[in-house]
């Protein structure tokens, strides 16, 4: 019965220990890019993104299964990038462009990232997101923003090079 009691003691400090200690979570590999690296990784499939990805802003924050509540209006349009390794650095820091060796799971953008100039006032973006597509859910990852902002009518929105990141843990 003690050792019962020492193993269960064990098991609920180790509990304890996991769940006081996790990170609140600010970003996220949405679903879509979770099942995209579990088919490549361990299912020999190929993964099944476009040639570009979409980057896209939300007033809401966005989480694994979708975007939030996506700017609408104003002349917003996600901003189309293409995939390479000139466009976003490797794991090993901002700027590169080499194929990834880092151990971080860290990537930023390693080119400006420029939206349309509003045409009406966007709200306060509190995320922003990588998609598959121009329009819908397919939510590659996301994160929530270090700093809120609110967008107005003839503002510049752009994120510089290596200033947006987005991690898979």
């Amino acid at each position: 019965m003690k050792k019962l009691l020492t193993y269960l003691s064990a098991v609920l400090a180790l509990a304890i220990a996991l769940f006081s200690s996790a990170p609140a979570q600010a970003q996220a590999v949405g679903d879509y890019g979770e099942n995209q690296i579990v088919d490549a990784i361990f299912r020999a499939q190929t993964i099944s993104l476009t040639a570009n990805l979409f980057v896209g802003l939300s007033t809401a924050a966005c989480t694994d299964a979708g975007v939030g509540t996506e700017v609408t209006g104003g002349s917003y349009a996600r901003v189309s990038i293409a995939r390479s390794l000139a466009n976003w650095a490797g794991t090993q820091g901002a700027g590169t462009t080499t194929a990834s060796t880092g151990t971080g799971g860290a990537t930023s953008n390693n080119i400006a990232i420029n939206f349309a100039t509003p045409s009406a006032s966007w709200g306060t973006v509190v995320s922003a997101f990588i998609a598959d597509a121009l329009t819908g859910n397919n939510i590659v990852s996301c994160t929530a923003l270090t700093t809120s902002k609110t967008i107005n009518s003839g503002d510049t929105v752009t994120f510089p090079a290596a200033a947006l990141t987005f991690t898979i843990n």
